[in-house]
């Protein structure tokens, strides 16, 4: 940022201060050059985040959908609410990470996915089962079957 007096110098940040959860910014700077200080106040622009469907509509990006989904996913399993939030977070927070306007829906499933098949198998594949679109039975076989061989190997423990 140039000064805007003597349009030369860089500014310093001498005081930042922000007001009720952070917004607005206001910073006190000074010029590098002419040594006169200026406030400047700040708005976080946020970018609203939209879902790329299998259709190829966009929507915007709703946690409370996901989730519901997983609360469906997990009904009358051991998994804790404080479980699903968790997963809400961390998905949320893998897809601000890598995706800055727009994320395909398959990102999003695939993400819920591996965080479900940590936490409960059941869980997992009833959530792969209406994310996948399973038609018949043979679907599911293909989904369990990767999961029962790891099981055998000894790379998972067997739940009881």
């Amino acid at each position: 940022m140039k000064c805007p007096f003597c349009r030369e110098g860089d500014f310093a940040v001498v005081d930042s201060r922000s007001h009720r959860g952070g917004f607005p910014i206001r910073r006190k700077r000074l010029c590098n050059h002419c040594k006169r200080r200026v406030l400047t106040v700040e708005h976080v622009e946020e970018v609203p985040l939209k879902v790329i469907k299998k259709d190829e509509s966009r929507e915007p990006f709703d946690p409370a959908k996901l989730r519901r989904g997983l609360e469906r996913a997990c009904y009358k399993r051991p998994v804790s609410t404080e479980q699903i939030e968790t997963i809400v977070r961390q998905v949320e927070n893998d897809i601000y990470a890598e995706y800055f306007s727009e994320v395909p829906v398959t990102v999003i499933g695939e993400l819920v996915m591996d965080y479900l098949k940590k936490l409960d198998q059941v869980a997992y594949v009833r959530f792969a089962s209406v994310y996948r679109e399973f038609t018949d039975v043979g679907d599911f076989v293909e989904e369990i079957e990767p999961m029962l061989a790891e099981e055998k190997s000894g790379n998972r423990p067997r739940r009881k």
